[in-house]
């Protein structure tokens, strides 16, 4: 080889190294900027507005101090009295402060009359009394006969949640309420009990959620037979702590697992593992399973395989991904992230548009709209993986989009099968909000019972039911049921009317 193949040979080399060099410094650019935008930038598919808003509420009072006062507009004639923003339930009781004139304001200045009432200016605040608290003191009654004294009979007390125990049905539903509901782990909820005069010891608290967790079990067994029988069930699974598990150290990662289902009868069921494996779905799932809506997560191919379940891909996953590599490209410049965000948003145009049909036209719009977008979609697709490197942002949402095609298009099939799994997402998120406050459970036994009220917590939710009062209500006629007919008459859409 002569001296000038040779320089060829190494120009074409250093050439190819620095084209690699390239593609690396620009994946690795990309990958700063989006750990940049999650660190520093607020999202729209990580927060929700009240979470955004958490400091910030002193900032919006003084920005905006009339949200709550009543607008008054002058009109010829009369005044228009437009009502407060935060309107007032007609429901809650009424005191009444009266402001009177004194005696000698009650005479007019101009002939002595006595003045007479024609009326008054009203104006209405909220005002709460925390944590109004009673003593329930259960009395049986026992008689004897007075003639011989040997017939002594005691009243019956119905079965209570935990025998012996302080605790009513009612106590254990605000405070199931407030750690799965709202969020707020148990020792401060102890230090609240204290402030009214309360000593109620975490621990207590915790054994309390433990029993009733057991309780609810025949309840939650019920509620898994009916996702079971759903046309689709939506599922997922986060991270948990659990110090004392057996074989692990307290680092170790379990998770927790929930499937979800819409319609009629919503339900929603957590599931306590110690472990992600393939297991766990093929213990969840079963051949009376139709569908299943998931991520791209592989584990739950064997349960699909062995119960001849169709899968379903979420498309909010593969928009997220092209959102990603929206978010990484140059600014002022419309690239392959925006077209294939543009194809993605049709399809959810769609699902808008469908949205109150039944399933029959919904299928039949799908066929109709969303096929050719799909299809144009798809020619769009395997175009784009050839001109662009796998490893950059908008690499990665091709080969997402790609290898999950066929599970993503089969929502067209049913139009009852959902478009993505949000549903899922949205009821994991309280838990995944109130794990950043409690940070782990302490036990397995306690991990199950976080799972069985988170279920009971988000199955309220799906059914417009007020959280507090359901579980009030299942405390009190669970310890006494008598049938399976007792236990289903607690489910949500059988109890509605007693249930607000």
């Amino acid at each position: 080889m002569n001296d000038t193949a040779a320089l060829q040979q190494e120009n074409d080399q250093l050439r190819a190294q620095l084209a690699e060099r390239d593609r690396q410094i620009s994946t690795l650019h990309e990958r700063i900027t989006l750990l940049l935008k999650g660190r520093f930038s607020p999202s729209s598919e990580k927060l929700s507005p009240d979470q955004l808003g958490l400091f910030n509420e002193a900032e919006d009072i003084i920005a905006d101090p009339s949200d709550d006062e009543e607008e008054v507009t002058d009109v010829q004639g009369h005044t228009r009295r437009r009502k407060p923003r935060i309107s007032i339930p007609d429901s809650l009781p009424r005191e009444e402060i009266v402001y009177d004139l004194s005696d000698a304001d009650k005479v007019c200045p101009h002939d002595g009359t006595k003045l007479t009432v024609i009326g008054s200016e009203d104006h209405e605040q909220l005002d709460i009394i925390p944590a109004h608290i009673k003593v329930l003191r259960h009395k049986r009654l026992t008689y004897a006969c007075p003639c011989c004294s040997s017939h002594v009979v005691t009243a019956r007390k119905p079965k209570q949640p935990i025998e012996k125990s302080i605790a009513s049905p009612g106590l254990l539903a605000f405070v199931a309420t407030s750690k799965y509901a709202d969020a707020l782990p148990l020792y401060r909820q102890s230090e609240i009990f204290k402030r009214i005069g309360i000593d109620m010891d975490r621990t207590n608290l915790a054994n309390w959620m433990i029993k009733c967790g057991e309780l609810v079990q025949p309840l939650i067994n019920l509620l898994n037979d009916t996702l079971q029988q759903q046309p689709c069930l939506h599922m997922d699974e986060t991270t948990l702590q659990v110090l004392d598990e057996p074989g692990k150290t307290a680092q170790s990662k379990s998770y927790m697992w929930v499937m979800r289902s819409t319609g009629t009868q919503s339900a929603c069921v957590f599931h306590y593992s110690d472990s992600r494996a393939q297991s766990v779905p093929l213990r969840l799932l079963s051949s009376d399973t139709p569908a299943i809506m998931v991520d791209g997560y592989e584990w739950y191919q064997k349960a699909c395989d062995e119960y001849q379940i169709t899968r379903l891909g979420c498309w909010a996953h593969a928009r997220r991904k092209f959102k990603e590599a929206k978010d990484v490209q140059p600014k002022g410049k419309i690239g392959k992230a925006d077209q294939g965000l543009n194809y993605i948003q049709k399809l959810y145009g769609i699902e808008q548009q469908t949205k109150d049909m039944p399933p029959d036209k919904r299928r039949a719009v799908r066929q109709e709209k969303a096929v050719p977008i799909l299809e144009a979609l798809n020619v769009w697709m395997k175009k784009s993986l050839i001109t662009v490197a796998p490893k950059t942002s908008i690499g990665k949402a091709l080969v997402y989009l790609n290898n999950q095609w066929d599970r993503l298009i089969g929502y067209v099939e049913e139009g009852h099968y959902p478009i993505d799994n949000n549903a899922a997402e949205r009821a994991i998120r309280p838990y995944a909000i109130g794990r950043k406050n409690w940070l782990f459970s302490k036990s397995q036994a306690g991990a199950t019972a976080s799972a069985n009220l988170y279920s009971l917590i988000e199955t309220a939710r799906a059914n417009g039911l007020n959280e507090y009062d359901w579980l009030k209500q299942i405390f009190k006629v669970l310890p006494n049921a008598q049938s399976l007919a007792d236990i289903e008459a607690l489910l949500p859409w059988h109890c509605k009317d007693v249930v607000g």
